[in-house]
């Protein structure tokens, strides 16, 4: 366990810019909903909907559209909806996972494949680049809980697998991503909410093992892939296994 994370750097600065908040409620929702359906309408009982609400949570979704969407699960709004998950190539190589939650299977394959295509990419099969990645539990920090040796303490107690300084380093770090197996995700919380109090994000996310380098141009054109994805009512979530400097990303 150890050190700061280029990647984790990236993600977190690209979420902190992404799309508008409206459709990031709508996205976040949708998951409720399903999340609600799929298990029980209580969080404290549906570790799915747990996770949902608090991501919702972490990007201050007002209570009300929580509420409401968990209500819509009881009526039928949540049926129809099956996730499906796309993979491929976005320029300069890196690979490109999305996931989506549809109710009509042709329409978002055929949106995707349009975007990939439009925007220099290939759209392959499945497990064509999940391998270059790995399902991950992540939890995120603020740097105030504590040093990095009273988190990275925590995280060894409750049975997470690593410890990231994120935006610094570990005497001056902005927070800290805690990384689990994405089966131990809601256990590694309960213990590290013990110890360290509620975090400030809950997910699951896909990590990848190794990342493809990238210049100013081939950002730009990766990064117009991804917020065409994104801004697709279908697709819940883009993850790319880029990387770029500090230099190339303050000019984005």
């Amino acid at each position: 366990m150890a050190g700061h994370s280029k990647w984790a750097n990236i993600q977190h600065r690209k979420g902190k810019q992404d799309a508008l908040r409206s459709k990031l409620f709508s996205k976040l929702s949708k998951e409720i909903t399903v999340a609600a359906k799929m298990g029980d309408p209580d969080p404290d009982k549906n570790p799915r909907l747990r996770l949902a609400v608090k991501e919702a949570r972490a990007v201050s979704m007002p209570r009300d559209n929580i509420e409401r969407a968990i209500k819509k699960s009881s009526v039928g709004d949540a049926d129809a909806y099956e996730e499906i998950r796309y993979e491929g190539y976005g320029p300069g190589g890196v690979a490109v996972i999305v996931e989506a939650m549809t109710d009509n299977r042709n329409r978002t394959a055929s949106n995707v494949r349009s975007l990939f295509t439009k925007y220099g990419g290939n759209l392959g099969e499945t497990n064509s680049v999940a391998f270059m990645f790995e399902k991950k539990g992540e939890v995120t920090y603020p740097a105030k809980v504590g040093t990095f040796d009273t988190v990275m303490e925590a995280a060894i107690e409750a049975g997470a697998e690593d410890v990231e300084a994120v935006e610094g380093d570990e005497d001056t770090p902005d927070s800290y991503v805690i990384w689990c197996a994405d089966t131990d995700l809601h256990e590694v919380v309960s213990v590290l909410e013990g110890s360290l109090g509620e975090s400030e994000s809950t997910k699951f996310v896909w990590k990848p093992g190794t990342t493809a380098p990238l210049d100013l141009e081939g950002m730009q054109k990766l990064m117009k892939l991804i917020d065409a994805l994104e801004d697709d009512d279908d697709v819940q979530r883009v993850t790319a296994n880029f990387e770029a400097s500090d230099e190339v990303m303050a000019q984005l």
